[in-house]
């Protein structure tokens, strides 16, 4: 009886020191950032690629191509239709389309993307129209890097 006990308590001892052994995790891979920029509909506009190990995230934004001149009144209110889309391999990551007002404010569409294989490349573009004013896409064509 007196075995018995002993290896319950071997057995009890032995797992709270497994219990207070750290566990070994990798650190979390930070996000890279990688944008193109152009001009469309009068408004500097940008589609950028968020990468964090294999997964991928899409975002466009629309904003000022700089800021107004002193004493100049703020720009009217414009609406917008703005389309954001990416693929790899020519398989879809996803397609948004939004209607917007701008109106001075930064305005950002996101909702694209996914994980992708090591190697790939990935294409995204970004497009804004207005009304006399056709769209002109920025685009991004990006490695995955492995």
């Amino acid at each position: 009886m007196k075995c018995i006990q002993a290896i319950a308590a071997l057995g009890i001892a032995g797992s709270s020191i497994l219990a207070a052994a750290p566990i070994a995790t990798a650190d979390p891979v930070p996000p890279t950032v990688t944008c193109t920029y152009g001009l469309q509909s009068g408004l500097a506009t940008k589609v950028c690629a968020e990468i964090t190990g294999e997964n991928v995230r899409l975002f466009g934004q629309v904003g000022l191509a700089g800021p107004p001149s002193p004493g100049s009144p703020l720009p009217q209110p414009k609406p917008l239709i703005l389309q954001l889309s990416g693929n790899v391999a020519g398989v879809s990551l996803g397609a948004v389309t939004q209607n917007a007002i701008f109106q001075s404010t930064t305005i950002q569409v996101s909702g694209v993307g996914g994980s992708v294989t090591c190697g790939s490349t990935i294409h995204g573009s970004f497009a804004v129209a207005s009304y006399q004013w056709p769209s002109n896409p920025v685009t991004i064509d990006l490695d995955i890097p492995c």
